[in-house]
């Protein structure tokens, strides 16, 4: 017999409680940038990779490595450049001739929490290897096949301004990422606060705030949030009208290349039950789906050249689809 929501939720009442000592222990580092650091949380939480794309300067790179030192997991962060090699990724077979024999070195890869800095500037060789790791969790070295240890999440960040030397990402691994964040510049008051608290010589200490343990429970946990049928079905009329606007009384055919995979499906269910996680609820609202869709499906969706020419992005497209299919 399935527990009912109200036991659902005291099981998530009590789990959660690392969540507050996470958002502290990444608030003493970051200033403000709340929407990342809460959708970095419900990546990990959905056992979910994340793609960040931002300018230079905006922190990504110090909120995955802040999350990872939080977390009390290893962590990996992993240049890209364009003459990065598969082998600098996932390890190689060393050859040793005082035993004649093969022996595996294993790369950056085997980590808990893997940062993918500026991962279009590797080439396509690198991004398959990486494929294989994201989307199986293990890595193939040789003929021997090795599980990636628990939790395994990449986080990778792109540079949207600087195209020089970069590879844009192939759509089978972009579809690999389950939320693409757009990270934007701080208010004024959190730029002077930056101003006021970094000090370039002594980097503040991040203490451990939670156990892989209680991660992986926590994981366990958000698989069995209740999302009903009139929720799983405003996710699929999402979904579904990114490819069959019409049935929906919207005039989008010609913007749309190709609609959303069913990936997107099921990792709005997901990310809608981390969310609701994160919110200490038991169960999934309408507008938890509404709140990550934007996320799960800005870089699923792929425009045509007529929308292109009339400046119109995946954005516009769902933010038309959010308002217009009925919410439950």
């Amino acid at each position: 017999m399935a527990p009912s929501v109200e036991a659902i939720r005291k099981e998530v009442e009590a789990q959660s409680k690392f969540v507050a000592r996470l958002r502290d222990r990444m608030a003493r580092v970051i200033v403000g940038q709340q929407y990342m650091v809460d959708r970095l949380l419900v990546g990990l939480l959905a056992n979910g990779h994340v793609l960040i794309e931002g300018v230079p300067g905006l922190a990504k790179t110090t909120a995955v490595k802040t999350l990872a030192q939080a977390m009390n997991c290893s962590f990996s962060r992993i240049q890209f450049t364009p003459d990065l090699l598969p082998a600098d990724l996932i390890g190689t077979l060393v050859y040793s001739p005082k035993d004649g024999e093969f022996t595996t070195k294993k790369g950056p890869i085997f980590a808990n929490i893997i940062l993918a800095d500026e991962i279009n500037r590797a080439p396509a060789k690198v991004q398959s290897a990486l494929l294989e790791a994201m989307q199986e969790r293990q890595v193939t070295i040789g003929d021997t096949t090795y599980p990636l240890e628990e939790p395994f999440m990449v986080m990778a960040t792109q540079n949207p301004i600087e195209q020089e030397g970069t590879y844009p990402l192939p759509e089978a691994q972009v579809d690999r990422f389950m939320l693409k964040l757009r990270v934007n510049y701080p208010s004024k008051i959190e730029e002077r606060e930056i101003m006021d608290r970094v000090n370039l010589l002594h980097a503040p200490e991040v203490r451990p705030a939670v156990t892989r343990e209680e991660i992986l429970q926590a994981q366990a946990l958000v698989n069995q949030i209740y999302v009903d049928e009139k929720a799983k079905d405003y996710i699929v009329n999402i979904v579904q009208a990114t490819r069959h606007p019409e049935a929906f009384e919207l005039n989008i055919n010609h913007l749309i290349e190709y609609g959303a995979s069913p990936r997107a499906t099921i990792y709005l269910q997901q990310a809608a039950r981390a969310l609701a996680f994160l919110q200490g609820e038991g169960n999934v609202f309408p507008n938890d789906v509404k709140q990550v869709a934007m996320d799960i499906l800005r870089h699923r969706i792929i425009v045509t050249y007529e929308a292109e020419a009339e400046n119109m992005t995946s954005e516009d497209i769902i933010r038309q689809i959010l308002d217009t299919v009925p919410v439950p």
